[in-house]
């Protein structure tokens, strides 16, 4: 297992809440950046991979633009040569939802897949978890992203 770099910043505060939903439905967690808080509504078998993915929305914030274009051009290079899967359903969905103007564009959508492809890899590497069926990137690309964030996040205290 590998161990999350690691984190400082003011506390975030973790709450419970069940019957947690977003625009689109049910969700398991949410991250409320500017109120430096996680809302959960996951199982205790989920909490790990879950509330490293809602961390990772406070890192990727926090990332600066060098980093997280340097991200982007990591998934670029994957849809370019068409790799198919994510680390996690809430980038898939997204990336599945992509169209060729939003990536050319750095539209919004694009930008929301980058950051949710960040958080799902950050579970993915820093949950403990060697299998989950939401893991369905394949192995030469998991290699890639591990490789990535070992070089840009894995030598240094992340600000929260």
């Amino acid at each position: 297992m590998q161990h999350m770099p690691p984190l400082q910043g003011r506390p975030v505060r973790v709450d419970v809440v069940r019957g947690l939903r977003d625009r689109r439905g049910p969700v398991h967690a949410g991250a409320f950046l500017r109120e430096r808080r996680i809302a959960l509504d996951c199982t205790r078998a989920e909490f790990p991979r879950i509330f490293v993915h809602e961390v990772g929305h406070f890192i990727w914030l926090r990332l600066g633009n060098a980093a997280r274009r340097s991200f982007e051009d990591v998934v670029r290079a994957e849809l370019a040569a068409r790799a198919r899967g994510e680390l996690g359903w809430s980038a898939e969905w997204r990336k599945n939802a992509l169209r060729a103007e939003d990536i050319a564009g750095r539209t919004r959508r694009w930008r929301e897949y980058c950051c949710e492809s960040f958080c799902d890899t950050a579970a993915w590497l820093y949950s403990g978890l060697e299998r989950h069926e939401e893991f369905t990137l394949g192995a030469r690309r998991r290699r890639q992203r591990r490789t990535w964030f070992a070089e840009i996040l894995g030598k240094r205290t992340l600000s929260i």
